[in-house]
């Protein structure tokens, strides 16, 4: 595990070598809301395929998550700032240009870093997003109620039960986790999802219920298609064979 500064936050990451011959494409793996590098990249083997794939691998955990430093003010989740946090730990390996991958939360972060600095972005693959992109951002607020309350056992709400065991289950610190929820809530426009020239692939569960449609979203793209990840739901989806596979095509076969 290694640690950079994020205009003053410390935040943690991987960096993981190639395991075969090096492709000289580096690729940067952005986790979802409540995860870390670990949780989203590490366990479901991604890492794995990645650096065998010949692609050096960098995963950052998200502030407020992980072994990043913890911070409480909504405020320091906005999008741009945890997009800026993954350019600037490009900036600190000396990356000029990387693909980026991005799960839920993450993606609408290398969303947005796309939007922003297309010549740093080479692709971008979309996980767990699809139109609430740009329509109703996807997890609802009351998730921050589900990680601040002292009874969980009294909460009705399947997204609200599942994220706060979730949270429990990975030992996190709920109260970030809640200001990261009511921070992190922007969306881009249609208009700007269509000023996105990056060649992208987006990889929707046909079973989730958090992303919106995937179909929508890349309708809005130049250069998206979409891989559909069968019967698997949001949480389920970012292990699944199916998007792995996809990914790893996409990213040999991309302009």
């Amino acid at each position: 595990m290694h640690f950079f500064q994020s205009d003053g936050i410390r935040l943690a990451f991987i960096n993981e070598a190639p395991t075969a011959e090096d492709r000289g494409e580096p690729i940067l793996l952005v986790h979802g809301f409540a995860s870390s590098h670990a949780v989203n990249w590490v366990f479901p083997l991604w890492v794995k395929a990645l650096a065998g794939d010949g692609r050096r691998t960098i995963a950052l955990d998200n502030r407020g998550h992980g072994r990043s430093e913890k911070l409480y003010d909504p405020a320091q989740y906005h999008t741009k700032i945890m997009a800026d946090d993954a350019l600037r730990l490009l900036d600190h390996l000396r990356i000029e240009r990387a693909d980026v991958m991005g799960y839920s939360m993450g993606a609408r972060i290398c969303a947005h870093l796309a939007l922003a600095h297309p010549d740093r972005v080479r692709s971008l693959i979309i996980g767990g997003l699809g139109i609430h992109l740009v329509d109703g951002v996807g997890l609802p607020v009351g998730i921050a109620d589900a990680m601040e309350t002292e009874r969980p056992d009294l909460l009705s709400d399947p997204q609200q039960k599942v994220f706060r065991a979730f949270a429990d289950a990975t030992k996190s610190d709920r109260k970030a986790l809640a200001a990261c929820i009511r921070g992190s809530r922007q969306v881009l426009t249609p208009e700007q999802v269509g000023r996105i020239l990056t060649p992208t692939l987006i990889c929707v569960g046909t079973r989730d219920d958090v992303a919106g449609d995937a179909h929508a979203l890349a309708a809005l793209f130049p250069h998206a298609r979409v891989v559909d990840i069968p019967n698997r739901d949001h949480n389920r989806a970012v292990g699944d064979r199916v998007y792995r596979e996809a990914a790893l095509a996409f990213l040999r076969e991309r302009a």
